[in-house]
């Protein structure tokens, strides 16, 4: 009888440990789940590694005072965007930290893989969110933008950090990215806190009255022309003048 209990004790203890396993399985699941693609960090491949390289190499040169952090549109500053980039930022010691086609998983990938090892720059300046607009709820998309912000005011605590609204993008204000985009700013403008994050909403200086976007503007509907970084940089300069403390 003394072997009968030892077995059905026994068996009750794997019939335990059975049931807590599944448990722990299906709270890592839940957990795995929550992190949606916005927020889970992700590297890509071919020209996008070798320029995320040279961001890090940049960086461990050191003289670093300005940041700009972003997709596309932030690396259009070394095309359309080049004269008014020698104008405004080439004596502020800034480095570009655009990639093209970049989401909010790939620049928290990126800033957590050596973009802003071992620099204190005065300010860093954040403009990224409109590639997950297809893919990404803008719930998702706040998430990602929040997760990037908790980087930086991890990694660079005494950096001053200026989030900018979304750009808007399409031809008017019912364009379905667009809508998405400005739900997204909605929710992550609440995490200015007014001591080392800033949020500026420079959308409307690209508009007409109407909510219409020129292609003078944004000739593709999305990518800034020369007039349109100029607009950019001088709406922002204000605050740049304040978070650099000049």
């Amino acid at each position: 009888m003394q072997s009968i209990k030892y077995d059905h004790k026994t068996y009750k203890m794997k019939i335990s440990l059975l049931a807590l396993s599944f448990f722990f399985a299906v709270s890592l699941f839940a957990e795995k789940k929550d992190l949606h693609s916005a927020l889970e960090p992700v590297p890509r491949q071919g020209g996008w590694m070798k320029r995320h390289e040279s961001f890090n190499k940049r960086v461990s040169e050191g003289k670093v005072d300005l940041v700009l952090i972003g997709d596309s549109i932030t690396q259009g500053w070394e095309g359309r965007g080049k004269k008014v980039w020698k104008k405004h930022y080439g004596k502020r010691n800034a480095v570009n930290l655009g990639i093209g086609g970049d989401r909010t998983q790939h620049v928290i990938w990126r800033l957590d893989n050596g973009n802003l090892k071992g620099i204190v720059p005065k300010a860093a300046v954040v403009m990224i969110g409109t590639n997950n607009a297809g893919s990404n709820k803008p719930e998702e998309i706040a998430d990602g933008v929040a997760a990037i912000t908790k980087q930086l005011q991890t990694k660079l605590p005494k950096t001053q950090v200026l989030l900018l609204a979304i750009f808007p993008r399409g031809a008017n204000k019912d364009d379905g990215r667009r809508k998405v985009n400005e739900k997204a700013n909605a929710i992550f403008k609440k995490l200015a806190d007014g001591k080392q994050v800033h949020y500026l909403d420079i959308g409307p200086k690209f508009l007409e009255k109407d909510g219409t976007l020129t292609r003078e503007i944004m000739p593709d509907l999305l990518h800034l022309s020369e007039k349109g970084y100029t607009i950019w940089a001088e709406s922002i300069e204000e605050k740049i003048v304040s978070m650099m403390g000049e």
